[in-house]
């Protein structure tokens, strides 16, 4: 798996691009190169490598399904669903950054996202938009709904 190249797959959330180049993951989503990007993790044992899960949100964040955390450091981080598809092909990469597969503000539109796309990643489902996961912040005691 080349790193710098730009793939289209089904998440378990929605429909993505990811690619272990965040600037490339800017530009196909035509927004500002400045903006954060969500990392997406195999499992807890990778994200913790990243970073340190306030003990008061622990229980919260292990039991969090399709749910993105953006941590005291600023970094959003979602760890996905455990035995999923998706699962077997982050194994490859343990992180890797992801966002959905459209223009910015626009919905998903499948010549779009393969035109900008490198490599296609081929389920036996189709791709399909579905529900994004939901957005926390948090800091030491504090848990804010972003979405």
């Amino acid at each position: 798996m080349n790193p710098s190249l730009l793939y289209l797959t089904q998440t378990d959330t929605t429909v993505g691009f990811l690619s272990q180049n965040d600037k490339k993951l800017s530009s196909a989503k035509q927004r500002n190169q400045n903006q954060k990007t969500l990392q997406v993790v195999d499992s807890f044992k990778t994200l913790q490598k990243f970073i340190r899960i306030p003990t008061h949100h622990k229980k919260f964040v292990r039991h969090a399904k399709n749910t993105t955390v953006i941590y005291p450091n600023e970094i959003a981080f979602r760890v996905v669903a455990q035995n999923s598809k998706h699962q077997n092909f982050l194994q490859k990469f343990k992180v890797i950054y992801s966002t959905s597969a459209n223009k910015t503000k626009n919905t998903f539109d499948l010549q779009y996202a393969t035109e900008k796309s490198d490599v296609l990643v081929y389920t036996k489902d189709e791709y399909q938009e579905t529900k994004a996961s939901s957005i926390y912040k948090i800091s030491r005691f504090k848990k804010v709904k972003i979405r």
